[in-house]
């Protein structure tokens, strides 16, 4: 994906994510005075360039779209384990939990990283250009999973409020991870070409020249990937408590703070997604996106459904009215941006207006 892939690692994309773990084991579980806070805020801004580092350095090795896979797939993972262990903790807000971020991932790829990345590929080629037919397959997933796991169990009535019952959650984490399964087997096997960049004419555009890393480098920033993000994840939650804090001090709702533990979390996939549309790979940028999105839903439903065997409490999945009605927009508004192939700034600013509209709403319900 990058041409930095062919100088050796670099000293410091290998000492910050070893720092900042080192850190994380200093600092987990712990109350953290002002100086330390802006000392880990430093090594988490460092451990998400080293992530993106790593990642492009993978993908450049396997190559496209494979290499969308790699960060997207990493970071859902780690970001499933902390949701897992913070419902684990209990408490009141851990019934809406897995919904709140599932619902921000999905608004902050769908929106926020789509909208960017349009922006970026039309001001650089006066129209971002995409294949339709593989950006439509990943955003009908990503719709449908939604639908099914955040639109339904506002409107069943199994059970009281907006949850599921036993067999409807059942259901819903099967199709989550088959729907998943099936599309990474149309992105990487069947229809591969679907999801490769292309360039104005919509030919399929070669790829990058540069020598592709070595094995051993790929295994090596394969490690330090996991152990960036592992930071990434660990090092938001250590400053969440510093979050809260300062949102409640502001006289903010609560759920201020999952956006603000959402997007740096999701800061790894959204700069990687911005250098791909700056090099004209628009599609690489929208897979990144819409992959987020869809391993977001796909991992966590299947993760809380099975950890709400032992987890205690109530399992809230169903969105409220008026984010549903985002989240209808977004999908409406979606649809039109993807099925021509191609987009202007228009688009691109569409869609950020829809994720700034979540924000507001974030701040001010």
């Amino acid at each position: 994906m990058i041409r930095l892939a062919r100088v050796p690692l670099d000293r410091w994309s290998a000492l910050v994510p070893a720092l900042a773990v080192v850190l994380l084991a200093f600092t987990w579980g712990r109350s953290l005075p002002s100086g330390l806070v802006a000392l880990v805020a430093c090594f988490l801004a460092g451990a998400v360039l080293a992530a993106v580092h790593h990642a492009e350095v993978v993908a450049h090795r396997v190559g496209e779209p494979f290499g969308s896979l790699v960060l997207a797939v990493a970071v859902t993972i780690i970001e499933v384990a902390l949701i897992v262990t913070l419902m684990s903790d209990g408490g009141d807000k851990s019934a809406t939990l897995a919904r709140d971020t599932v619902f921000a991932a999905v608004m902050i790829t769908c929106n926020g990283i789509v909208g960017v990345c349009l922006l970026v590929g039309a001001l650089r080629r006066r129209l971002a250009v995409f294949n339709p037919e593989g950006t439509g397959a990943a955003f009908a997933t990503v719709t449908t999973l939604a639908g099914l796991s955040l639109v339904l169990p506002t409107f069943t009535t199994s059970k009281p409020g907006p949850e599921f019952s036993t067999a409807q959650l059942v259901f819903a984490a099967l199709a989550s991870v088959a729907l998943y399964g099936l599309f990474v087997a149309t992105q990487t096997v069947r229809h591969r070409d679907y999801f490769l960049p292309v360039t104005q004419q919509g030919e399929v555009l070669e790829e990058e020249h540069a020598d592709p890393p070595s094995a051993r480098t790929a295994l090596i920033s394969v490690g330090l990937l996991a152990v960036a993000l592992v930071a990434v994840v660990g090092l938001a939650k250590g400053v969440s408590p510093t979050i809260e804090r300062g949102v409640a001090a502001a006289g903010l709702p609560a759920s201020v703070v999952g956006v603000v533990i959402a997007l740096l979390v999701l800061l790894p996939e959204t700069i990687a997604a911005s250098r791909a549309a700056a090099r004209d790979r628009v599609q690489t940028s929208l897979n990144l996106a819409l992959g987020s999105a869809m391993a977001s839903i796909g991992l966590t439903i299947p993760a809380v459904a099975l950890a709400s065997i032992w987890l205690s409490g109530p399992l809230v999945l169903g969105l409220g009215a008026s984010h549903m009605v985002l989240l209808a927009l977004t999908v409406g508004v979606g649809i039109l941006t993807f099925v021509p192939g191609r987009a202007t700034l228009m688009q691109g600013g569409v869609h950020l207006a829809l994720f700034a509209g979540y924000l507001v709403l974030a701040i001010s319900p």
